[in-house]
């Protein structure tokens, strides 16, 4: 063998074993897993114009006589919700139910504006629930178009509550809609299912408050079925249309909750009250000799 060619083997056997101070061989790695996103909730945007037009407070303005009646109306809600200490609170006292005898009386409107005020709450947040499955109008009322929500929860073992769950432009407060309807909708509501979410709901955040827009008492039997779950109620009462005999038949359907208070609405401003709105508010407490009006 020339010189030559003992050379260029000894070259190749160079390149054949690594050096010692050579980096190992990459090894074939497996097929990266995909990525999985944590479900978030949407944002939607609250329409402060449209809400002007309807009458219902505004986050941030000036202070209105509106504004004042639903302020002292949170009030009591909120000290049964919280208290200042454990003995003062009501058990479940931040899931409040709003609702009335018959449509039209004007729940949402008072749900929307609570919502809001609440949300003005330094130490606060608030999830409005939209119960109302069969006629929802949360979204309408705010001014914002929603799709799923409750129902798809309750009905779908492929979605969850962050799945439908909708923050907003205003700080604190997040919607979760009714969602898609269903003929079966008082048995679901009645369903374990939907007692698990309530416990999700009120366990997540303990300084949250849980507003649900239910459906008229004497409409459908949705609410009656709600109120068994619910640590407060407010009864919206329109003071010029709704019969007395439907207060007291809606009321009938009320016994399961400690705490039901109720609110006149487009009542007559009263003397020396300097009310605009026409709201009176009062109602039953868990002590019976406890009442609160404003």
């Amino acid at each position: 063998m020339s010189i030559i060619e003992k050379a260029l083997d000894k070259n190749r056997s160079r390149q054949a074993s690594p050096r010692a101070d050579a980096p190992p061989p990459l090894e074939p790695s497996a097929s990266p897993l995909p990525e999985t996103e944590t479900p978030r909730s949407q944002e939607v945007k609250i329409d402060f114009g449209w809400l002007r037009k309807q009458g219902i407070l505004i986050p941030g303005e000036e202070r209105t006589s509106s504004a004042e009646e639903f302020r002292m109306m949170k009030r009591p809600l909120l000290n049964n919700a919280f208290g200042r200490h454990s003995a003062m609170q009501v058990p479940k006292g931040r899931m409040i139910m709003v609702t009335s005898a018959l449509p039209g009386e004007g729940k949402t409107f008072t749900t929307a504006n609570l919502a809001l005020s609440i949300a003005m709450e330094v130490d606060r947040t608030v999830l409005v629930v939209d119960a109302d499955v069969a006629r929802p109008a949360i979204p309408r009322t705010l001014g914002f178009q929603a799709d799923r929500g409750l129902m798809d929860v309750l009905t779908d073992p492929q979605t969850d509550i962050p799945d439908v769950l909708l923050r907003t432009n205003v700080e604190g407060l997040s919607i979760l809609p009714a969602g898609r309807p269903h003929g079966r909708s008082t048995e679901i509501l009645a369903s374990d299912a939907m007692m698990r979410l309530l416990d999700d709901l009120y366990e997540r955040y303990d300084d949250r408050v849980i507003l649900f827009d239910s459906p008229p008492l004497l409409a459908t039997s949705e609410p009656g079925v709600l109120a068994h779950h619910m640590g407060q109620v407010v009864m919206v009462v329109d003071a010029d249309t709704t019969p007395a005999t439907s207060v007291e038949r809606a009321m009938e359907q009320l016994q399961s909750c400690d705490v039901v208070l109720s609110m006149l609405n487009r009542a007559a401003p009263m003397p020396g009250m300097g009310y605009a709105g026409g709201y009176y508010y009062g109602g039953r407490d868990h002590e019976p000799d406890a009442r609160e009006q404003v």
